[in-house]
């Protein structure tokens, strides 16, 4: 079998082997897309093809939709996942019971190539029919700064120029959208799909810093700033999505090999991240989208996504980032490099590691989650420990999910703490394993496991400076910890909070100290917070 349009013509071999494919005319699919877009989405990498891509299709089959979607996305994106495979991808889904379900993906009706074909990206965003622009680029995308905090230059190069010279990822997309306005200021919704708190403000604010340069220099037209600062023409929706889509694994890859199946080779893009033919994905989603499309929208609803107000997103997503599901994840990511897991679900099997993620999700989590309505907390939280974590056959790894925790521990923990220093009813006290995970953490940046053997830190941004904070800690040292941790522990940047004036820090300094005993100290620290009461 190949991926591809002539192999989809073989009706047989697909049923024979349990593979859905899609249900519509495809060709005429691609005709409409062309003619008149309505969707199109930046950034189709993994998590795209696996979750939004599928509910589009959903609405193809049912013939809810005639168009699909336009990827826009590096060269070496299209050109190596998208072009041999006429623009299908290969969903496998690893259920928790062990069945693999397998879905030809073919929704995507056109690949605009974000540089090389900008005439052409051009003529889309400016069409009438074109009712939202989405986007999966991570949360770094969206940055105008470096890593010092600095403007970027090419930001800062965009900001001068004008929206016709922009060279800028974040500044090209306010010159598409002014451009749009240019050419009649029809509406349109600006989606971003990323997975962090209020990502809809975050590229709201990207565009308005454009629009606001522009104006300022004189280089735009006039009203496009209050064209992008009006939500009845231009809006930016929250959104809370949630479905864990590891890289390509070699696994399934051998699998489908061995089923038969040809070119389903992966690479690694230029932006570092693993992607391949097929996306290998958990079946349970979410995705949570504020209403808000003054040009219409999809009719996703009917394809599984909840819309809703903004107040519910916000809810929707503090209940998954700030206690519910990030936390947890996050915590078994350190924990697991720590004692030498290489699979999240292996870590599932370990009742001390289980025991940590009931506390940190209904003991110290639940009390502060205001419910969305939409989503129970407790019935998610559930899905998370019981059905998703557990899982065999995923085969995600703490070693992934360790990546960025220096930018991930302000929201997934941070959140839980301001809530529990602004509740009268509630004491900081309680908080046990959460302080334990910062311990573990400023020990895993040591880069030594619980044996003491060495391994290698998951890529952070703010990972360098740290591992310097903390680089006289040696196994078997004892002393007080202050003078090495307290510029770690005393920066809000990092925590959410300083963790000394919320009385927290010595907590977390008493059980760094616990973790340099020597090999098994930080499995025998877990243990001895564990064993006290919750």
């Amino acid at each position: 079998m190949k991926l591809n349009d002539r192999a989809l013509k073989n009706l047989e071999i697909w049923k024979a082997n349990g593979i859905e494919i899609p249900a519509f005319d495809r060709a005429a699919m691609r005709e409409a897309t062309k003619s008149a877009p309505v969707w199109a989405h930046f950034g189709s990498g993994n998590l795209f093809r696996a979750f939004p891509a599928v509910c589009q299709q959903t609405l193809l089959n049912r013939g809810l939709a005639s168009c699909g979607i336009t990827a826009v996305d590096s060269a070496d994106m299209i050109e190596k996942i998208f072009s041999p495979h006429d623009n299908l991808t290969l969903l496998v889904r690893l259920c928790a019971d062990g069945r693999i379900e397998k879905v030809v993906v073919g929704s995507i009706g056109e690949t605009v190539r974000v540089n090389e074909d900008r005439d052409r990206l051009r003529e889309i965003l400016c069409q009438p029919s074109l009712q939202m622009v989405s986007f999966t680029i991570t949360e770094k995308g969206y940055s105008l700064t470096d890593a010092q905090g600095n403007q970027a230059a090419d930001v800062a190069h965009d900001c001068m120029a004008g929206p016709n010279f922009c060279i800028s990822y974040m500044g090209r997309v306010a010159s598409l959208l002014h451009l749009r306005y240019a050419r009649g200021a029809a509406p349109i919704a600006m989606v971003s799909m990323d997975n962090f708190a209020h990502n809809g403000d975050r590229l709201q604010d990207a565009i308005l810093a454009f629009a606001s340069a522009w104006r300022k220099a004189g280089v735009c037209e006039e009203g496009f700033y209050e064209y992008v600062s009006d939500p009845r023409r231009v809006s930016f929706p929250w959104s809370m999505i949630d479905k864990i889509t590891p890289r390509p694994d070699p696994e399934i890859r051998k699998l489908l090999k061995a089923s038969g199946f040809e070119g389903v080779e992966g690479y690694i893009t230029r932006r570092g991240t693993y992607v391949a033919p097929f996306v290998n994905a958990e079946k349970a989603q979410h995705l949570v989208i504020e209403d808000a499309f003054p040009n219409g929208r999809p009719a996703l609803e009917h394809a599984g996504v909840l819309f809703t107000d903004r107040q519910t997103v916000e809810k929707a997503e503090r209940m998954k980032v700030c206690t519910c599901l990030n936390p947890v994840h996050t915590a078994l990511a350190i924990f697991g490099c720590l004692l030498n897991y290489e699979r999240i679900s292996e870590e599932m099997k370990d009742p001390d590691l289980v025991r940590m993620a009931e506390r940190i999700g209904y003991v110290e989590g639940l009390p502060v989650v205001a419910n969305p309505g939409i989503i129970d907390p407790r019935a998610f939280l559930d899905e998370v420990l019981r059905e998703r974590f557990p899982n065999p056959f995923l085969l995600d790894t703490p070693q992934r999910i360790a990546c960025d925790t220096s930018q991930k521990m302000p929201i997934r923990f941070g959140e839980t703490i301001k809530a529990y220093l602004r509740s009268p009813e509630m004491d900081i006290a309680h908080l046990r394993i959460i302080p334990l995970v910062f311990a573990a953490w400023c020990r895993y940046l040591m880069g030594v496991d619980d044996r003491g053997e060495p391994f290698e830190i998951s890529a952070d941004p703010m990972a360098a400076p740290l591992i310097e904070q903390l680089s006289a800690a040696r196994l078997g040292m004892r002393g007080p910890m202050r003078a090495m941790l307290r510029p770690i522990l005393g920066n809000p940047a990092l925590f959410g909070a300083d963790l000394y004036g919320a009385g927290l820090a010595e907590r977390v300094e008493e059980d760094f100290a616990a973790m340099l005993a020597g090999p098994g100290a930080v499995r025998a620290t877990l243990r001895r917070r564990l064993a006290e009461k919750g």
